[in-house]
C-alpha cells in the first residue's frame, strides 16, 4: 500500500474535477457531495493493470475541504504480487503519485501519512 497526503489552493470539487477529469486510469466509481457553507467531501476510485506486477492496482482519492483548506489523500492497494510478499514494485507508489503529478501546480502543502 502507498499513501499521499497533501493540500491545494483549490476547492474540493475543484481538485476533483481536475482529478477526475485528466486521469488517465479507468474510472470505477465517483461521488461528490456538497455540505454546503463552502464545504464538500469528494471520493473517485481508479483501477489500472500494471505488467510489472501482473496485477490490477485500485486507487482511492479523497478530497475534502472540511477544516478550511483542501486537503488530498490518495491510497493505492492491491499492487502487490504474490500471497505472502507485499511487493509491488513501485507500481502502487507510481499510482499514488500519478495524482500530485496532475495537481502539482496547486499543491500548497504536504502531510506526514496518518
Amino acid at each position: 500500500m502507498s499513501k499521499s497526503i497533501f493540500t491545494v489552493g483549490l476547492s474540493a470539487y475543484g481538485a476533483f474535477a481536475k482529478v477526475r477529469d485528466n486521469h488517465n486510469a479507468e474510472l470505477v466509481h465517483d461521488e461528490y457531495h456538497d455540505l454546503g457553507d463552502g464545504r464538500g467531501i469528494g471520493t473517485l476510485v481508479f483501477e489500472k493493470y500494471y505488467f510489472r506486477t501482473s496485477n490490477r492496482a485500485a486507487l482511492v482519492v479523497i478530497m475534502d475541504n472540511l477544516r478550511g483548506e483542501t486537503e488530498v489523500r490518495a491510497v493505492a492497494t492491491g499492487s502487490s504480487e504474490g500471497l505472502f510478499f507485499n511487493l509491488d514494485w513501485g507500481a502502487g507508489g507510481n499510482f499514488v503519485r500519478s495524482v500530485s503529478d496532475i495537481l502539482e501546480d496547486d499543491i500548497t502543502g504536504w502531510r506526514d501519512e496518518e
